[in-house]
């Protein structure tokens, strides 16, 4: 039983961790903690649902046009409303997130109402046994996606040009500024690779988890946690931090049971503020703008 635990605390890791690296780089590059991340997270569920509803489309295949979506959709509030008041105070950036996200919540529900929904695809029941151990075949996928996506995202931030940008303007913003990079640019394509990897976090969960306006409130506390643990603006250290926080309360839900597991999760999240403030993988100048 513990390693049936150990096993799908692991693979749910892997989900947690694609969920937070959009949100960590938004809080990293821009200072901005985005509320509206788990909106995002809910709508690229819906996408999937949609297209598996209505068109028989596998839960897979749907995913790349769920991240197109949000990428539009968060690049546009990024670029039309959220630029517009990232040089103010941060409390102001957290009430106008918040803010999107309860409209975007509130659209969901009117359009869809708030129905509890699921993606029930044809290999949703099956397992795999490794070494005695079952492996469901939905999560092995999930986890093994979300890190081919977050170490993809980890290798364009490092080697591609626009990924350089991104890294420079997070540095320093008035010098990347003088060298030619838009800053106003670069956070609507930060806000936008965010909001595509929240959902393919979320048409991923709709095969794991049911699908309802609300759904993606859930993972929250799970981004916030992470986010302290790996380090703000850390791909690698969401990655590494997201197999950790779901390996850790797979372990308390066995141990002490699933009511004890976020008491756990949120006394590490406390832990590593006093230890070490920056995360396992974080760097000073993340977070940290004028």
């Amino acid at each position: 039983m513990l390693a049936q635990a150990t096993v799908n605390g692991i693979l749910l890791g892997g989900l947690y961790g694609l969920a937070t690296v959009g949100f960590s780089m938004v809080w990293g590059v821009m200072g901005v903690i985005n509320l509206a991340h788990t909106a995002f997270i809910t709508l690229g569920a819906y996408v999937t649902y949609v297209l598996f509803e209505r068109y028989g489309v596998d839960p897979l295949l749907s995913m790349p046009l769920a991240m197109a979506s949000m990428f539009v959709l968060g690049y546009g509030i990024q670029r039309l409303i959220l630029n517009h008041v990232i040089r103010t105070s941060l409390l102001l950036s957290l009430v106008v997130t918040f803010g999107i996200e309860l409209v975007l919540t509130d659209a969901t529900v009117l359009i869809f109402t708030s129905d509890v929904r699921s993606v029930n695809a044809s290999y949703a029941s099956t397992s795999v046994a490794v070494f005695g151990t079952l492996v469901p075949v939905v999560r092995l996928l999930a986890a093994g996606l979300s890190l081919a996506l977050g170490v993809g995202f980890f290798v364009f931030l490092r080697r591609a040009s626009l990924g350089q940008a991104i890294l420079a303007t997070a540095l320093d913003r008035e010098m990347s500024n003088l060298m030619g990079i838009n800053p106003q640019q670069v956070f609507a394509l930060t806000a936008g690779a965010g909001a595509a990897l929240a959902g393919a976090a979320g048409s991923l969960s709709s095969m794991l988890f049911p699908v309802s306006p609300t759904m993606g409130v859930s993972f929250l506390g799970a981004v916030f946690v992470i986010t302290v643990l790996g380090g703000i603006g850390s791909v690698e250290g969401c990655i590494v931090a997201g197999f950790l926080y779901g390996l850790v309360q797979a372990w308390a839900a066995y141990w002490l049971g699933t009511s004890f597991q976020e008491i756990v999760a949120f006394a590490m999240f406390l832990g590593v503020l006093v230890v070490r403030p920056q995360g396992l993988f974080g760097r000073a100048f993340f977070g940290e703008h004028a």
